[in-house]
């Protein structure tokens, strides 16, 4: 019989729940291409194939950030919708960076 604490159901529930960009896609964030795909990160609407940049993601600091969203999208899982601006874009797009230079492409 395999038990399960309500400690560590609650963990995994707020696990799960987390919603942070996918690292896949550093290197479209803060470029204003267009290129990066739903889900990745970016510091503006401009960086989104969709041109949808929403707030509500969070970075591994738990510093908010935006991800990329398809419309009708841009306000689930605790998304504040599209028009996100990065307030801290240097830090982010340095950040995006150097995962770039970790994963080698």
């Amino acid at each position: 019989m395999v038990r399960i604490t309500l400690a560590t159901a609650l963990f995994f529930a707020a696990s799960a729940l987390a919603l942070t960009p996918n690292a896949a896609g550093a290197r479209d964030v803060g470029n204003g291409q267009g290129a990066q795909f739903t889900t990745g990160g970016c510091v503006a609407d401009a960086d989104c194939a969709e041109g949808c940049c929403a707030g509500g993601a969070e970075d591994e600091a738990g510093n908010e950030v935006g991800i990329c969203s398809g419309i009708g999208a841009e306000f689930q899982n605790g998304k504040t919708g599209c028009g996100f601006v990065d307030p801290n874009a240097d830090a982010t797009i340095a950040a995006a960076q150097e995962q770039v230079e970790e994963q080698g492409f």
